[in-house]
Parts: structure tokens; C-alpha cells; sequence
């Protein structure tokens, strides 16, 4: 008589993450850690441990991902045999940092599994395909990703055309309320004093010592610097502001992501 050979049970790093496009497709924390279980219990593993990271900007680092920071180190020191998450999306959200990741956990001889897949088996010379077809999945939820993002600013954007309030800190002179822009008054009202004094001839650094003397707060609540008075007085010092910060934001977008990517190699070593 013999037995059927059973897959010992393995000892499972869960790992969940909450994007944006998580919270738009309602996948949740707590969804996704029903379906790990559910699956860990299906194929005799145990889970060890639960990491969570929640919903994360374009600009953040790994290091301020501390859920999968503290996953890979638990493989890393052999405290558990492989890592578990729903599906390859949520182990990252970009292709670079998802093969990169896998590539962690194969150096130290741990193992990959998701519930939509089950197990990622290491790259293999002689099965091309395999590689191939993960990347093309990762490459495919990438692009989702983006259309979801873009799809968001087309909205946004044609609100604020419209003269609605679409996004970011409300303009000197304004507030939000349910969503919607209102006049502040009081500020409003600062706003015409200014303007009062520069038609008179006040210089914009005169103006600021103005404010600041009979202190008058900024809309954080701070003191007035001329840079901050220029933009609420000049249209073209405020789309000049307004291009340098674009400008700034993808330059650091693109330096997270190329960060990002190699603090995750550098485990490797």
C-alpha cells in the first residue's frame, strides 16, 4: 500500500499592501487577507506573520514601506520559508521593484506564492516563457495602474476648467467646504489690501513687511516672504511657480523609482 507524498507544510511571511487603485477596486486589507488565509489553509502552509503597508504615494521610498522592508527580512534570516500576497500587484506596485523583489526572496532560497497564482517559481534558462509571462502580467497591471491615475487627473483637470474645486490646498482668498470652493472672507479681504497697495506703488517686498508688521497671517499661518506675495499678485510669477514645481515633482518621481529599485538589489549583496 502506499501513500500519496503530501508537500510539507511551509511556514508563510503574509504580505498585504493597499494602493490607490486598491481602494478604487475595493480590495481592502482586510479582503485580502481573508483570501490569503483561505488559501494558506487550502495547501497546509501556516502564516507566520502578517505585514501590511498602507496606501502609498508615487513618491514614496521603500524605506517608508516598512511592511515589505520587514518581509524580506524575515526570509532573509530564515524566520520563514516563503512569502504569501495576493497577487503580484500588491508585492509592488512597479514591475522594476516587483522583479527585483522576487529576486530577494529567490537569492536567500525562499519562495513566492500568490493566491490568483500560486507559486512563483525561480527564472529557469530552459523555460524562457515563464519569465516572459510574468513579466508581461506585471507589465499589464503596470499599465492599469496608469490609465486608473490618468483617467483620475482627466477628471480633475476638467473640473478645475469648469471652475470647480478638483484637488490640492485651496488659493489664498478661498476654503473648501464638502468638496466644493467657497470665499473665505476674511482672506478675501487681505487679498483686495494688497492688491490696494501695489496699484498705490508698494513694492512686492514692501507689501510682505506690511503684512508681517501688522501680523497678518499666510495662509499655513506663518510670516509673508515676497515670493509667496508675488504669486498671489502676478499671473505670470504664479504659472511660472506652477511649471517649477511640475518640473520638480517628476524629477523626484523619477529619482524614487530609480532609488527604490536599487535599495531592494542591494540586499542581494
Amino acid at each position: 500500500m502506499t501513500t500519496a507524498s503530501r508537500t510539507p507544510a511551509l511556514r508563510l511571511v503574509m504580505y498585504l499592501r493597499v494602493s490607490t487603485a486598491g481602494q478604487l477596486d475595493g480590495y481592502g486589507l482586510e479582503a485580502q487577507e481573508k483570501d490569503c488565509r483561505r488559501w494558506a489553509k487550502k495547501h497546509g502552509h501556516r502564516i507566520v506573520v502578517v505585514k501590511t503597508d498602507g496606501a502609498v504615494s508615487g513618491k514614496t521610498s521603500d524605506e517608508e514601506r516598512p511592511g515589505l522592508t520587514e518581509a524580506l527580512g524575515i526570509l532573509a534570516a530564515g524566520e520563514a520559508d516563503g512569502i504569501l500576497s495576493p497577487t503580484l500587484d500588491r508585492l509592488a506596485r512597479e514591475l522594476t521593484v516587483q522583479e527585483a523583489a522576487l529576486s530577494v526572496i529567490w537569492a536567500y532560497g525562499r519562495r513566492a506564492f500568490t493566491v490568483d497564482h500560486g507559486e512563483h517559481v525561480p527564472d529557469d534558462d530552459e523555460d524562457p516563457m515563464r519569465k516572459f509571462v510574468r513579466q508581461v502580467m506585471g507589465a499589464a497591471a503596470d499599465l492599469e495602474r496608469g490609465l486608473i491615475a490618468k483617467r483620475l487627473r482627466n477628471g480633475r483637470r476638467t473640473k478645475a476648467a469648469a471652475g470647480g474645486y478638483a484637488y490640492g490646498a485651496p488659493a489664498y482668498g478661498q476654503r473648501a467646504e464638502d468638496k466644493t470652493l467657497t470665499v473665505d472672507s476674511d482672506e478675501a479681504a487681505v487679498l483686495d489690501q494688497m492688491r490696494a497697495w501695489q496699484a498705490e506703488g508698494v513694492s512686492i517686498r514692501g507689501i510682505c513687511e506690511r503684512l508681517n508688521a501688522a501680523e497678518i497671517p499666510s495662509k499655513r499661518g506663518g510670516k509673508w516672504h515676497p515670493t509667496t506675495v508675488a504669486r498671489l499678485l502676478s499671473p505670470d510669477a504664479r504659472a511660472a511657480a506652477r511649471q517649477q514645481s511640475a518640473q520638480t515633482r517628476a524629477a523626484e518621481r523619477e529619482q524614487t523609482k530609480r532609488q527604490r529599485a536599487d535599495r531592494i538589489l542591494s540586499r542581494l549583496t
